[in-house]
This record gives C-alpha cells, structure tokens and sequence, in this order.
C-alpha cells in the first residue's frame, strides 16, 4: 500500500513480567526470540500512523506518533486491549522527543518496527537514488530509536519496487539495507535488524524475496515483510493464496511476516485468518504479522475512530481482539532450534521482467568524497543557479559526454563515484571535467563559463584522505570508492569514530533531495537527445 496508508502493528505471544526496559527481540535463523530466554516472539501488530496526505498537506507534513505524548497515552491502553505486541510506525522525526510515548509503549510490552523513510526523503522508484541526504535521514532515525530496548528493527523500503519496470530500484533500496545495516554494527547498538516490505504483486514478488535474500548476508535483508490483501472475508488457506506462499518461503533464511494484511472488502473485517496466520501449517514458517491499520481514514482500514481524546472501537476492533487471543502457536525453543535453512537464495538474472543487477550494487554515500571533490575543482557551477536552469545546464553539459561519474545504471550496474552528491556537486564535477578536456587541448579560455553559470577557481585537492578518496574515484568518476560511511554521511573520509554521537548533521529538507532528482531525471532525457546514450534508473 502507499505510505500514505499508514499501519504498524505486532504482539506478543508470551507472558510475563513487563518492565520499563524490555527483553530485546533477537534473530536466530528464520525465527524471532527473546534475548533472555528461549521462548519464540511471534509479531501481533497493528500500523499505526495517522493518514499524512490531504488538502494543503506537503511531503514533509507527516504527524510522527511517537512524539505526540497525548496520543500515545489515548491509545496505548487500546492497543493492549488488542493483545497487540508491537506497532509499524512509518515515518517519524528524528530530532523530535520519543522518550514518553516509547516509554508508555515498552510499559505495555509493546515493540516497534520503523520504516526508516519519510514521506518526502525516499527512495524514488521511478528515479532512485542512494546519496547522501537519504543515507542521514536513514542513519539519524537509527540513532534516535536506538536508545530503546523494544525497537525490532527497521524497514528500508515499502513497496519501492511495484511492477517490473519498477524493479531497477530495488538496487537503491538494498544499497540502503547494506549501509544500515554496516552503520548499526560499527555504533555497536543493540541488536536490531534491517529489512524490507514488499507488495503482493504476482509478477514480481518471487525475484523480489529473491534479490533481497542473495549474494552475501552482510548486504542482505535481516527480515521480509509483506504486504499482503489476499485473504477477504471468509477466504481460506488454499484460496487466499496462503498456502502457496507458505510453501515459497518454508527454506527462507531469515524471518518473514506480513507486514500489512486485513483484506477490507468485506466489511466488517472478521479476521478468520488470525487462525491460519499462527496456526500449525503457517505458524512454523511465518512470524506473525502486522494488521492495516489503528486508525479509521478515508481509506476505511481503521480499528477505531478518534475524535480529539476519545477512542470509538469498531467492528473489526473486536473481531481481531477476539481472534489475537485465540491465537496461540507453541513456537519453538531457541536452544533447541538449529537452523537448517541457511543457504541464501539464487540471484534473479536480469531480463525483461527483472532489472536489477545483483553485483554490483550502488555505492555507499560519502560526503566526504563529495566535499573533497568540490574542494579539487578548478571550474564549478555558480551558487546563485538552481531550479529550471540546473535542468538546462544538465542537459547542455551531459550532452558533451562527461556525466558517466554522477549517472547510475542499475541494469548494467554502472555507478558513478559521485552519483551519491547532490545535483549541485554533480554539474559541478561534469562542468570541471568538461574545462579540463578543453584546456587540454589549448580551449580552456571560454571552456567554464557555459553562459554564465560557472567560474574558474583554485583546486586543491586538500588532505591525504581526501587525495585518496579523489584517487578511487578516478579522473572521470568512474572508479570504485571503497571507503563506507561509518558516521553520518559527513564522516567517512574524515575517520570519525562509529561511537561518535554526532546526528543530523548534512541533513537537507526534502526538497533538496527531490531536486537532485529531477535535475539528474532533466540531465538524462536532454543529453540522450544530444546523442549522450546515458541511461539513468
């Protein structure tokens, strides 16, 4: 579903002592289960977060649900009475105070699953990227959620992939899990997993669990949700479709739940497949799932109806109540499971349906081999020009072939060192190696202009980290940079310590990000009609 369709969700099926600082979740092979002990954690969860979009609303208008104090003493008690284990937020503030609200959710025994996203910092699928801006959004909503015991883990990406000429994204989206999952490791915070929510799209959904569950388990997701509708009303195992997926995934090497389901066109919503969901023939292979979605919107998946501080259950508030508590699976022991499904899936070869190259994938963000760049240029773009000029510009300097550096093609896994900067950086680079071939050939006099809006500098290519990062990128950006975020996107080069405790440092507002975008989108249709022949996905 969109991420405007809001859900978060999951349960505990155990019981015991709640304290104000829970039992971390762990994984062990395919399965969940609580740090202390043997017992296996199965999600009964619930989405949950208000609908952002409507009139006068912008991609930055989201209300984050952990940080309204008020709201999460309203409705915590509700999501109890649910039976409900842990919740699906799916875009919240990172600068914002999450202390109260986590700490009346982890009173209740309740965990969270965060999609680390918002609704205007993401990955595009019809223009992904992976640069720096989206890679601080990601690592400052680790930061802040890593300070409490009852976070599960998060989700790069919700449906980023949803057709087959969508999948190209896919690339962008595990580059994220790769560098999320390196950043939680090198911060050794608790242990908390990175994975993926997938749509239920027949065409594409076996190379997706694929793809994400291949090559190496370093770059590889630690979970996979999925979304799934085909259960309504009164379906069953065979017909929903259950049974097959079951099958599908009965040898998948780490845990997969759904991460959204409850089928809303029979009304009201009766649940029946709670009984089949953690029942003994799906029970051994699924860990729970999260229901769509806490609150009523115009998209009618709501469990309630809230007006102001007042809390009106529906119909289908009971009926899944009812079912949660019925639900009780045994689960299986930690000490006594040894995984036997630990080979990773065969990557999907790339074809006509499929378009994402396993290997390799996108570079990690560095803004430090951005700002040593920009440091090394002796032409550059002028600081007064942005908006429709940047698309002109793009167009005009791509088309005299020097943009193989900024471009990325996940196809054929061709990556420029820089397509991780901003756009502004990237034209930058592209008008620099553009004067440096024209000065070359004795044209430098009028080669940085480009009417107006460049100019000469001094370059320097400053420090020894940064000469060596300029040196792995190469002359033409091209080249393999192998040095990884270990900060913010700020800190690579630079050595900062993974303990450092710097936060959103580098963060831009979305707009920022979604103007990359669109420049480098303008700079590809414009230079292939200029003869270029670069392909951007």
């Amino acid at each position: 579903m969109k991420l405007s369709n809001l859900v978060a969700g999951a349960t505990i099926f155990a019981t015991g002592v709640i304290s104000a600082d829970l039992d971390p979740i762990t994984i062990k092979g395919s399965k969940f289960f609580y740090n202390s002990n043997d017992t296996q954690f199965y999600i009964r969860g619930v989405a949950y977060q208000q609908e952002y979009s409507g009139p006068g609303s912008s991609a930055s208008s989201f209300k984050d649900p952990l940080a309204d104090a008020d709201a999460c003493k309203r409705d915590v008690p509700y999501l109890q009475k649910l039976g409900t284990n842990t919740i699906r937020v799916y875009a919240i503030d990172p600068s914002s105070d999450h202390k109260e609200c986590m700490g009346l959710l982890s009173d209740a025994g309740i965990y969270i699953i965060a999609d680390l996203s918002s609704p205007g910092e993401s990955i595009n699928r019809n223009e992904p990227m992976w640069n720096n801006d989206l890679y601080n959004r990601y690592v400052t909503v680790v930061d802040e959620l890593s300070k409490y015991s009852n976070v599960i883990g998060f989700f790069a990406g919700n449906e980023v992939s949803n057709s087959e000429n969508t999948t190209a994204a896919s690339a962008f989206v595990k580059a994220a899990v790769r560098d999320t999952k390196r950043y939680i490791k090198a911060k050794k915070y608790q242990p908390m997993g990175v994975g993926y929510a997938t749509s239920d799209d027949s065409s594409i959904r076996k190379h997706m669990a694929d793809y994400f569950n291949c090559g190496t388990a370093d770059d590889s997701i630690d979970f996979w949700g999925y979304n799934v509708y085909s259960w309504c009303g009164d379906s069953d195992y065979e017909k929903s479709g259950y049974a097959s997926r079951t099958e599908e995934f009965k040898d998948y090497t780490v845990p997969v739940f759904f991460a959204e389901y409850g089928c809303n066109a029979v009304q009201p919503r009766k649940f029946t497949e709670v009984q089949a969901l953690y029942g003994d023939k799906m029970a051994d292979v699924w860990s729970g799932g999260i229901v769509y979605m806490y609150f009523q919107e115009e998209n009618n998946y709501g469990l309630v109806s809230i007006d102001g501080s007042k809390v009106s259950t529906k119909a289908d508030f009971s009926y899944l109540s009812k079912e949660l508590a019925s639900a009780t699976p045994s689960g299986t022991k930690k000490g006594d499971y040894q995984p036997t499904n630990t080979a990773l899936q065969s990557c999907p070869s790339v074809d006509g349906t499929w378009l994402a190259t396993s290997s390799p994938l996108p570079p990690s963000p560095n803004q430090d081999l951005c700002s040593c760049m920009e440091q090394s240029l002796s032409c550059a773009l002028k600081d007064n020009v942005s908006g429709e000029e940047l698309n002109k510009l793009f167009g005009t300097v791509c088309g005299y072939d020097v943009c193989e550096g900024v471009t990325t093609n996940a196809t054929t896994g061709k990556f420029g060192a820089y397509s991780v900067c901003t756009a502004q950086q990237q034209l930058s680079f592209a008008m620099n190696l553009y004067y440096e071939k024209q000065k070359a050939k004795g044209n430098g006099d009028t080669a940085c202009d480009f009417d107006g809006a460049a100019s000469t500098k001094s370059g320097d290519s400053g420090s020894s980290a940064c000469s060596a990062l300029l040196d792995e990128a190469g002359t033409s950006g091209t080249g393999i940079v192998t040095s990884s975020p270990i900060g913010t996107a700020g800190s690579g080069a630079s050595g900062a310590a993974a303990s450092s405790s710097e936060g959103a440092s580098g963060m831009v507002t979305p707009s920022s990000v979604s103007v990359s975008v669109l420049q480098l989108g303008a700079c590809v249709i414009t230079a292939m009609v200029a003869g270029a022949g670069m392909i951007f996905l």
